[in-house]
């Protein structure tokens, strides 16, 4: 499974990709492998400043739905466009190149006090192992 350096992650399986005040999110090499063929992902939640923990969107694999959970306090700027019906219809992509164009949601950080909880590669690389 691949973990990058430069990216922060969850216990539940996301990755946080930092850059300033605004974070792209997604989820793990290791996740989507556990998913399988991802089929369909919905995120109804642009505009919205979701808390830490809370549900910001799913993730639809040919086995199984799943919650997908924000790591960060933030509001959803943006949902990747090249995963949806209108612009590609590529959900694969988060398997693909889930550090990539994979990524799901595009956020403006609201605390970043919140960052020093997420783990960093090594610390999420043993959750895994």
């Amino acid at each position: 499974m691949k973990v990058l350096e430069n990216l922060k992650y969850t216990a539940e399986h996301e990755w946080v990709r930092i850059e300033g005040d605004v974070a792209y999110i997604g989820i793990t090499d290791f996740a989507q492998s556990e998913l399988g063929e991802i089929v369909y992902v919905e995120i109804e939640t642009v505009g919205e400043t979701i808390a830490k923990d809370e549900v910001f969107g799913t993730i639809e694999a040919v086995k199984t739905t799943s919650d997908l959970f924000m790591p960060l306090s933030g509001e959803v700027l943006e949902f990747n466009s090249k995963l949806n019906e209108d612009d590609g219809d590529q959900p694969d992509l988060v398997n693909s190149d889930p550090y990539g164009d994979g990524w799901i949601v595009k956020i403006s950080i609201s605390d970043a006090s919140e960052i020093d909880e997420l783990k960093n590669s090594e610390e999420y690389s043993s959750l895994i192992s």
